[in-house]
């Protein structure tokens, strides 16, 4: 009798970290089945995402238009793909053509960048795309996203003007050291009330992806629907070359 595979460090790691998540689900009261988990994968290779894939999870996320248009080709056609962050607007057509199996882009943080990825994804005929509008909940000026108080604009720009999007929520990257993890998460919580009043939308209707390795049990109690799980999973990035978006 053959003995059985030793699981990789990777998909130990994933399996801790939904065990996490419905814990913190429960904490908060919410369900866990409706916390989407992305492992982020960036610098990480294709063999390593192919063994978090054949333990059963299907959604990953990339940072870099380079990065993710050498890596999907080579990985099955069901992975839910999420863009995460700044997009440049000439790249856009290029990252929807290249990765068919897009699902969403987190990080339209303004008009601009809307309407390019609209007309793009009109262009190539497929259905319409799931965004998320980034909002800069820190204020730092070194983040992408829009300030709080643009939001609501934002957001009613991408649902009345954007027939080829469909606007999902909101997402924030918080400060490096989580030192104002809290507020920030708050911060884009209150962005949402705000969005749903003006909108008369369903809070339910509109996602919170906030949290990453450091912080999603937290960001998940207080409301994130959405987590971007990378190195918990992975490990430590490598970054052999400097790469751009």
């Amino acid at each position: 009798m053959a003995a059985p595979a030793v699981e990789g460090a990777a998909v130990v790691a994933l399996r801790s970290v939904m065990t996490r998540v419905r814990q913190a689900a429960e904490r908060s009261g919410n369900i866990a089945d409706r916390v989407r988990v992305v492992a982020v994968s960036k610098t990480k290779p294709v063999s390593l995402i192919r063994q978090v894939y054949e333990a059963g999870h299907r959604c990953f996320g990339e940072n870099y238009v380079q990065e993710i248009l050498e890596k999907a080709p080579q990985l099955p056609e069901d992975i839910e793909w999420h863009f995460i962050g700044h997009l440049q607007s000439n790249k856009v057509k290029s990252l929807l053509t290249g990765v068919p199996n897009m699902a969403m882009i987190e990080g339209v943080d303004n008009e601009k960048m809307a309407n390019h990825l609209d007309r793009a994804v009109s262009s190539l005929g497929r259905n319409p795309l799931k965004v998320c509008v980034q909002v800069n909940t820190s204020g730092e000026a070194s983040k992408s996203g829009i300030d709080p108080s643009g939001c609501v604009e934002l957001v009613k720009h991408v649902k009345l003007h954007c027939p080829n999007l469909e606007f999902s929520g909101l997402m924030t990257i918080g400060m490096p050291d989580y030192s104002s993890t809290p507020e920030n998460f708050k911060t884009l919580s209150n962005c949402r009330t705000e969005v749903c009043k003006a909108l008369g939308m369903m809070e339910e209707q509109c996602e919170l992806s906030m949290g990453m390795s450091g912080d999603f049990e937290l960001a998940i109690e207080m409301g994130s629907t959405n987590v971007r799980v990378g190195s918990t999973i992975f490990g430590p990035r490598e970054y052999p070359k400097k790469q751009s978006n």
